[in-house]
């Protein structure tokens, strides 16, 4: 397996240091420091943000086939790559190297599709009221494209904002996660080998606040895709709103799980104890707050803490295990801190609730019963392995519990019942539900949610609008 390596910034077509000071990278799991980061600085941005003026002109003009065709390639050599990305994902980020392999294979399929929808950028001929006009509705690159994105998926955040862009014809300056640097610049490698031209890929880390503060407002950006925390999405959409650019925000969430009567609990509770679970819960569609229907709440928690207590804690790299390390000491404190003020409100620990250790990131997988709606934890996104489980008596109540928060990314339901999920796919606040299964996040899906959980989609055929102009050319013989 290769060492973790020291990661440079990409700019115009060249890996160098930046201007600033390097900074440290952690391995989570053992709070070692594993390596060091490039930092850019206003120069740094200025500089990539001439070669993404550049490259847009010269992306913009390579036709459709010709963009997917090196997309595809660029997806064939991050598959072939797939075992060395992992391992440095799981050194960097602490998930469970099965989990890492996974999200490195599922971001060249994101590719793949994605350059297939290069080739699909239709416009259309309107029917004109005169025989000698001909009214073409065109779909052009919007332009340069600044993206943002979080570390608890380097790849696959990432990878959704640049296929999108670069099928599209637009070129980008990526924002890479400063704790999760070394797997994002693997994608950002795979293009580069793929022969995209200088210029059109570029990837920067930082301070976050200088790097959005100096590249939205500059006027070669004209998108903006960010995905991270509520709070932050608000402060980035306004300023990029003060200079009328196109934003796409996927933002927290807090998202509930149904549990009706008719449910099958056994199938329920598998398939949402594994979607918590996952990524140590630093999944902003985890399933978090579970309304569980009177007459199987028994037996639903019953096998919910089974489940958890089944989790197998560790290292990423070692065998058999299912759930690494939180993946920074702020998400630990942040455990501690909700769990502890839900339980001075009343809440019970059915299992889990502390850390584990005093070396690495981790924290016991959680199940807490009876928190009260008072609680932080009840109405802040956790973003890590606790789940919430609640009784509810009717169907009403679940769906007041499930929209009372302003968050509306994911949704999940369990039922056998097709009134049931006919009224859940009205009555639900939510971007996405799912019911009866865990099938979000496919390339070829919506992504994206509604409320304070952001606006627009990073997957389906949506994804593609928002790095797109529809310009009408009217013209008379």
């Amino acid at each position: 397996m290769t060492d973790y390596r020291d990661t440079d910034l990409f700019i115009d077509g060249v890996w160098r240091n930046g201007s600033q000071d390097r900074l440290p990278v952690l391995d989570p799991a053992t709070e070692e420091t594993i390596g060091a980061l490039a930092h850019a600085g206003i120069d740094d941005l200025d500089e990539a943000l001439a070669a993404a003026a550049k490259g847009f002109k010269l992306w913009r003009d390579v036709g459709a086939f010709d963009r997917s065709k090196l997309m595809r390639k660029a997806a064939g050599i991050l598959r072939e790559r797939a075992e060395q990305v992992a391992y440095l994902m799981t050194r960097e980020q602490g998930k469970p190297l099965v989990e890492a392999r996974l999200e490195t294979l599922g971001a060249a399929d994101t590719i793949e599709w994605f350059a297939e929808e290069a080739r699909r950028g239709y416009g259309r001929i309107v029917p004109a009221r005169a025989t000698n006009v001909t009214q073409l509705v065109i779909h052009e690159p919007v332009g340069p494209v600044a993206a943002f994105t979080p570390w608890n998926f380097p790849l696959n955040q990432a990878v959704r904002k640049v296929s999108a862009a670069l099928a599209a014809g637009c070129s980008v300056i990526l924002k890479g996660p400063e704790e999760t640097p070394a797997s994002c610049a693997e994608l950002v490698r795979a293009f580069a080998d793929a022969g995209l031209p200088a210029g059109v890929l570029n990837l920067v880390y930082g301070v976050p606040a200088t790097i959005s503060g100096h590249l939205i407002p500059h006027p070669v950006i004209r998108k903006i895709s960010f995905t991270g925390s509520t709070p932050v999405g608000k402060k980035l959409a306004a300023l990029a709103g003060e200079h009328m650019k196109r934003v796409t925000m996927e933002l927290g969430g807090h998202a509930p799980a149904l549990v009706f009567d008719d449910a099958d609990v056994a199938l329920a509770v598998r398939i949402l104890s594994g979607a918590k679970f996952r990524n140590a819960g630093q999944v902003c569609v985890a399933p978090t707050r579970f309304l569980v229907a009177d007459g199987v709440y028994d037996d639903f928690l019953d096998g919910f803490v089974k489940a958890a207590k089944a989790v197998k804690v560790g290292n990423g790299l070692e065998d058999g295990v299912t759930m690494g390390p939180l993946a920074n000491r702020r998400r630990v404190e942040a455990m501690e801190a909700l769990t502890a003020d839900a339980l001075e409100r009343g809440a019970k620990v059915e299992t889990g609730g502390e850390r584990i250790g005093n070396r690495g990131y981790f924290f016991q997988p959680t199940v807490l019963t009876g928190v009260p709606l008072d609680a932080r934890i009840a109405n802040d996104e956790p973003f890590g392995p606790v789940a919430l489980i609640s009784r509810v008596g009717s169907y009403d109540e679940a769906i007041t519990e499930a929209n009372r928060l302003p968050f509306g990314l994911a949704s999940y339901a369990y039922t056998r019942s097709a009134k049931t999920m006919a009224d859940l796919g009205r009555d639900i606040e939510a971007g996405m539900l799912s019911i009866n299964h865990h099938g979000l996040a496919l390339p070829e899906l919506p992504f994206g949610g509604i409320k304070d959980s952001g606006y627009g989609s990073e997957g389906g055929t949506e994804a593609m609008d928002a790095y797109v102009n529809t310009k009408l050319v009217t013209q008379a013989v």
